[in-house]
């Protein structure tokens, strides 16, 4: 780990409470090319009604956008959480070189939490990854926020 990834992964967590603050799931992402952040994206599957809102996905998409190129070679992602299948789904379709997560999902995590996608060699497309990246500070915002949401359920 460098002292970049985590000045990228305080990026990701400051779009994670931002996602927090509207209710959604706080996990944020950025996409770093060449040291520029050229995509952000926070989960929004609730605001906008869409399950496929994940912080990946959004980030991926500012990125392609911004970039004007669906294909984003060269480029890392940052993430609070550890992707799920279909974030790996997009960001291998994306040909991102390098993945970088904070907290293990150990429920719905393919980079080695549950399975390990980003190891299958029969894919046509691999990137390198990377876990554990103030993994403490990530996994806390996410431990935060649902005690607090089930908090709320228990007291309605």
């Amino acid at each position: 780990m460098s002292t970049q990834d985590e000045v990228f992964m305080h990026v990701a967590l400051e779009l994670a409470r931002e996602a927090g603050s509207l209710g959604e799931v706080p996990v944020g992402a950025v996409v770093v090319r060449e040291g520029e952040i050229v995509g952000r994206g926070f989960n929004q599957p609730i605001g906008r009604h869409d399950p496929t809102a994940h912080a990946e996905v959004m980030a991926l998409r500012d990125a392609a956008k911004n970039l004007s190129n669906y294909r984003l070679p060269g480029c890392a992602l940052y993430v609070t959480l550890e992707p799920c299948a279909m974030c790996s789904g997009a960001i291998f379709h994306a040909r991102i070189a390098r993945v970088v997560f904070g907290a293990r999902d150990l429920k719905t995590g393919v980079a080695g939490s549950v399975f390990d996608l980003y190891a299958e060699q029969r894919l046509n497309h691999h990137a390198t990854i990377e876990g554990g990246v103030l993994a403490e500070e990530c996994g806390g915002l996410l431990s935060a926020f649902f005690s607090a949401r089930r908090g709320r359920v228990m007291t309605a």
